[in-house]
């Protein structure tokens, strides 16, 4: 696999496929820019060697067509600041107006095209659309990990139109990192396991069992345990045929010799919201019209224990409903306790894209942690030992 740092772009235009799938507020004005912080080192080598820069990427979840909030020009500002120089815009990415720009672009100059997923095509992996874009650039590096497990056509079907496929620097750190994980994990190797549903995390789950010492379980997908066990669970979040499977997974790891480590107390609440009414009940003994949405003080002692006694750590999903803040205690609890892992006790830690990242960045702990993944799905994914087509399509 070439990789940036091995290809030089003097006089070369790539086409680069970055992921800037950045979240807006109303007036159109970024609220993290991580995704595009991330891009910086590869979008400099090339325009320091002497090339320019093709950017594409997509922007939400367009219908059918161009929509206003989902245009890629709302990006222009801060994409300018950021690179220090005037970034182009191409209202289209295979129309004219993008032919016409590619073309003309010089040496040290960036160009954007808009969101390539205004066409339908983009996602249904289309070759006509992929060999469209390709026409702009005369090479493609791909940088965009987060989109890496969709087989779409500017993340993977696009590199069979290029002689020169080149692995970006963000790609090139999410599989670094990820490996690092699962391949030379220094004891103890603690994972956290969060968010709402066993079914989202099943595989990843299963191939843990075979690498960590502990694995701690918080987030909805605790009470489908709880209840799978007998417990109470009042209104709270339950996967109800997934019980079995939760019950499958307590067997392995106990076959595996893993300590899995659940709540042992959460704060409720008397509706899904903020300003509810809140108490602390047991795990496994939450009154009836209650629901948890956070682990509890002494499930927040337990875990941080745990944490701070791990030389390798991975995060992946939120302790509770961490948008509110009455209940993002015990999510803000284990940044703190990864953050003193890593610089006190020197573990390596990975926190695993999606809400968990948000929460990190959110509580300012991002730079104080080992690495912190802008690909949700795509890391989960690859973690589970899935091929991605996007990873694939750079060999």
């Amino acid at each position: 696999m070439k990789t940036v740092d091995s290809y030089n772009f003097a006089g070369k235009k790539a086409l680069v496929r970055v992921d800037f799938n950045v979240p807006l507020d109303s007036n159109f004005t970024i609220t993290d820019d991580t995704r595009i912080k991330a891009t910086i080192p590869t979008i400099t080598k090339i325009l320091n060697d002497g090339g320019s820069a093709i950017l594409m990427s997509h922007l939400g979840r367009p219908k059918g067509g161009p929509e206003e909030k989902y245009s890629l020009k709302h990006l222009v500002p801060t994409l300018s600041e950021t690179f220090g120089r005037e970034v182009k815009f191409a209202d289209d990415c295979i129309g004219q107006s993008a032919i016409d720009q590619a073309a003309a672009l010089q040496p040290g100059e960036i160009l954007l095209l808009e969101n390539l997923r205004f066409y339908k095509e983009e996602e249904k992996g289309n070759v006509e659309f992929a060999e469209k874009l390709s026409k702009l650039g005369d090479v493609w590096v791909n940088d965009a990990f987060g989109t890496a497990h969709r087989a779409h056509a500017s993340t993977a079907v696009i590199g069979q139109f290029f002689e020169d496929r080149v692995c970006g620097y963000v790609m090139l750190a999410e599989i670094e990192n990820a490996d690092k994980i699962l391949e030379k994990a220094e004891k103890p190797f603690t994972a956290i396991m969060g968010g709402a549903k066993i079914s989202d995390k099943i595989l990843i789950i299963e191939r843990l069992l075979d690498k960590v010492d502990n694995l701690i379980i918080g987030g909805g997908m605790t009470y489908t345990f709880v209840k799978a066990q007998g417990g109470s669970i009042g209104k709270s979040l339950l996967e109800a045929d997934k019980q079995e499977l939760a019950l499958e997974i307590l067997k392995k790891a106990k076959e595996k010799g893993v300590n899995i480590i659940f709540p042992v107390d959460n704060l409720c609440a008397d509706a899904f919201s903020n300003d509810a009414n809140r108490q602390i009940a047991a795990a496994g003994e939450i009154p009836d019209g209650w629901e948890g949405l956070d682990i509890g003080p002494e499930s927040i002692k337990q875990f941080a224990e745990v944490v701070k006694n791990s030389k390798t750590i991975l995060w992946n999903g939120p302790m509770g409903v961490f948008e509110f803040e009455n209940f993002a205690k015990g999510t803000n609890a284990i940044a703190e306790a990864v953050v003193e892992a890593t610089e006190k006790n020197g573990a390596f830690s990975l926190i695993g894209g999606g809400d968990s990242a948000s929460a990190i960045n959110q509580a300012g702990y991002g730079d104080r942690v080992s690495y912190v993944s802008t690909g949700g799905g795509a890391l989960l994914e690859y973690m589970e030992g899935k091929e991605l087509p996007g990873v694939a399509a750079l060999k």
